[in-house]
């Protein structure tokens, strides 16, 4: 048997597992034919999207590992566009834009897959305005578990009571099923994390590219300031991006961004669309700035798309920096995907300050999606005791919950995070979900080990 190339048995968190065989599916029909060949000889079948999560949810322990990156053709029509699962997120931009269009969706990661992220109900910066990949899809082709090809549109409800599910009081939530009487089956597969059917094509909105665009990156003193500047900045008409970035994650960027002001301890990137580039909203952003007592003569303002691009690499360098540094120390990656309402997410930051402070001092970062009070933490942890931070990382998400939050706003559950899934929801809840999963794949062979743990959904 040839052996399976590494990149199809881990992901970008450099979790690894093992697998008997690889299928590359070549077509639609081709992953129809494995999954019915999977069932009737009862192996666990993990779907393979670009590798670029960090749950585990698309390493295998094994069964097979069926591949959809060839499942990558792009159809823009006016106001949609018809996407294979394999595409990736980048190409899919790139096609929207050259038609005057852009996807609104805008996950962090664009080599990620289009599949991948419409799996994990994937979310972004600019769903501070847009909301997370859900919202935007309008029909999925789903091969589900014994090989039956089906395509959902939207506003078709699922032919059962899935029972009901309380969703946390946030934005962005993707921690387990949203199950509710008369949901659609759009809804259902988009989040399901590869357990419930094989995503294969998806039929997803765009919207036309605004006239003009302002892109900034205030910097302040401290973090008072930023997050006085976020309670006042929310409201903002057709803001769309409200991004944080605290001080040590400053001190990691200034390697590739020596400009960054000394003294800035916070940053906040915001994008706002405008009628013109005239608009008087970009005047309105001076007298914001300085209002919020930020630097206002060292902040970056800019209307143009080149100027706008190197904010956009300034976001993601960061978690591009925390990757390598992780990946050097030899630790696996240990971040936070946690949400809590927008009252208390001033609340939730500083008690995520105040611990790490006690427990990890000069080795984390703090950095996200403030607007929607979803912050990342990112740890620098020893490799020779990940047990200490994947304790605090727990006792964060008791916190979050404690709130009214969510232990996954956009990564989901994965595999390395299944012991999660129990802290927010109650047993009776969890059973729920379970028995939507026995409904759609009775013999427990998609994503086993995802969500429920690798006990809960295998083969009777």
């Amino acid at each position: 048997m040839p052996e399976i190339p590494p990149q199809y048995l881990e992901d970008a968190s450099g979790y690894r597992g093992h697998a008997e065989r690889l299928i590359v599916a070549e077509d639609e029909a081709a992953v129809a034919r494995a999954l019915g060949e999977a069932a009737a000889a009862r192996v666990p079948v993990t779907i393979s999207g670009a590798g670029t999560g960090v749950t585990g949810a698309r390493v295998p322990f094994g069964g097979w590992v069926l591949s959809l990156e060839k499942l990558n053709r792009i159809e823009i029509g006016q106001g949609e566009a018809t996407v294979g699962a394999g595409a990736l997120l980048g190409e899919l931009h790139a096609a929207a834009q050259r038609s005057g269009q852009f996807y609104p969706p805008d996950p962090t990661e664009t080599s990620a897959s289009v599949g991948g992220t419409i799996a994990t109900n994937a979310s972004g910066s600019r769903s501070f305005r847009f909301g997370a990949t859900r919202r935007w899809v309008r029909a999925l082709r789903v091969v589900l578990a014994d090989g039956t090809l089906r395509e959902f549109e939207r506003g078709q409800a699922v032919d059962f009571d899935p029972g009901t599910i309380p969703l946390a009081r946030v934005t962005k939530n993707t921690a387990g099923y949203p199950l509710a009487p008369g949901m659609d089956w759009v809804d259902l597969f988009a989040g399901s994390e590869g357990t419930l059917g094989a995503i294969v094509a998806a039929r997803v909105g765009l919207l036309p590219v605004p006239p003009a665009l302002l892109g900034g990156v205030v910097f302040f003193a401290d973090d008072a300031g930023a997050l006085d500047a976020v309670d006042a900045w929310r409201p903002t008409p057709r803001l769309r991006m409200l991004e944080y970035f605290d001080g040590p994650s400053l001190g990691l960027l200034r390697s590739r961004f020596p400009e960054i002001p000394k003294r800035a301890e916070a940053a906040l990137l915001i994008e706002q669309e405008l009628d013109s580039e005239e608009d008087p909203e970009i005047d309105a952003w001076l007298e914001r700035v300085e209002a919020a007592g930020a630097f206002a003569e060292e902040s970056w303002f800019a209307l143009a798309a080149a100027d706008r691009e190197r904010f956009r690499k300034f976001r993601h360098a960061l978690p591009e920096l925390v990757n390598d540094t992780v990946r050097r120390s030899g630790a696996l990656k240990m971040n936070t995907d946690y949400a809590v309402p927008l009252d208390r997410g001033r609340e939730m930051l500083a008690y995520y300050q105040r611990r790490l402070r006690e427990e990890f001092p000069g080795r984390y970062v703090i950095f996200g999606h403030i607007g929607d009070a979803h912050v990342h933490i990112n740890l620098f942890s020893d490799p020779a005791n990940p047990k200490h931070a994947a304790d605090l990382l727990v006792e964060f998400a008791r916190q979050a919950v404690s709130l009214g939050g969510t232990v996954s706003a956009e990564h989901g559950l994965g595999k390395r995070k299944v012991h999660l899934l129990g802290l927010q929801y109650t047993p009776e809840q969890v059973e729920a979900m379970r028995t939507v999963k026995r409904r759609l794949d009775p013999l427990g062979i998609l994503g086993r080990g995802i969500l429920f743990g690798a006990d809960a959904d295998s083969a009777s």
